[in-house]
């Protein structure tokens, strides 16, 4: 299947998926010879991977696009970004504490925002060299050793089928809860949120719904595109979009993910949970 490569944000898409993959090299050579970890809070990892991958990404967006805003993840904000209708949002180690594990399931994400709407944005996973990219109004696609080729979401519409993505190294107490309430039986552990939503987009799982907390604009930007353009949701669980730079960087507490057959309902569903 070719892609039509005419359109809105052909140029940020394209950046959004070389960077990614360069900063995934740097990324998996750290993977390959070991790190230092160091704890910018409790539960809040960083690394020299972390770093050189978030120096590496953000030269190479002010470069490319000099007058555009970019909040990363490890580089200070100071606020000028506000002031401007662009914003690249940086997530150069997804999952810092699924690296440091040694399990794989961590990515790098790189994504664009346009009057406060993700547009453009690539997810890459260094471990096995999936890189999964979008722009609006031009679908999903994944390249990898197998070729290109355009994503969807499932099509499950049967609540009790769909697949529930739970976070292997700190699942909610309240994802019984969830369970119970969509009468769900299938749950699968999964690492950093960026691959939860990439399973979600290439249609290998169904549904994630956060409870926690503790996610910032650059977990979820890239993720809402390519899910988006896939065919599914994303919302917080009011239904609301998420929103996107604004002062405070904390995204809504509790956001759902779904492949958008029944999302409305599952979100009345869990009312009584939130």
């Amino acid at each position: 299947m070719s892609e039509e490569r005419s359109g809105e944000w052909v140029r940020e898409e394209r950046l959004a998926a070389v960077i990614a993959r360069a900063a995934g090299a740097v990324v998996l050579r750290w993977y390959g010879q070991g790190v230092h970890v160091q704890w910018k809070g409790k539960g809040d990892p960083v690394t020299e991977a972390d770093q050189e991958a978030n120096t590496l990404i953000v030269d190479a967006i002010r470069r490319e696009f000099p007058d555009d805003g970019v909040l990363a993840e490890e580089s200070a904000d100071d606020g000028t970004r506000l002031g401007r209708d662009r914003l690249w949002l940086v997530d150069p180690l997804d999952g810092t504490r699924e690296f440091v594990d040694r399990n794989g399931e961590f990515v790098v994400m790189v994504a664009l925002a346009a009057a406060g709407r993700p547009v453009a944005g690539a997810v890459f996973h260094p471990v096995s060299g999936t890189l999964l990219r979008a722009r609006q109004g031009a679908g999903t696609w994944a390249e990898d050793a197998a070729g290109v080729r355009r994503l969807r979401v499932s099509d499950r519409t049967e609540l009790g089928t769909l697949r529930l993505l739970v976070s292997r190294s700190h699942r909610s107490a309240k994802i019984d809860a969830v369970r119970s309430a969509l009468g769900l039986t299938q749950e699968a552990p999964c690492g950093s949120v960026g691959l939860k939503m990439a399973r979600l987009a290439q249609g290998t799982a169904d549904l994630y719904v956060h409870f926690g907390g503790g996610t910032k604009e650059w977990d979820l930007a890239a993720p809402e595109i390519l899910i988006r353009e896939a065919g599914g949701r994303l919302t917080d669980v009011a239904g609301a979009p998420i929103p996107y730079n604004r002062e405070d960087v904390r995204t809504p507490p509790a956001f759902v993910a779904s492949n958008g057959t029944r999302h409305d309902e599952i979100l009345e569903r869990l009312a009584g949970i939130r």
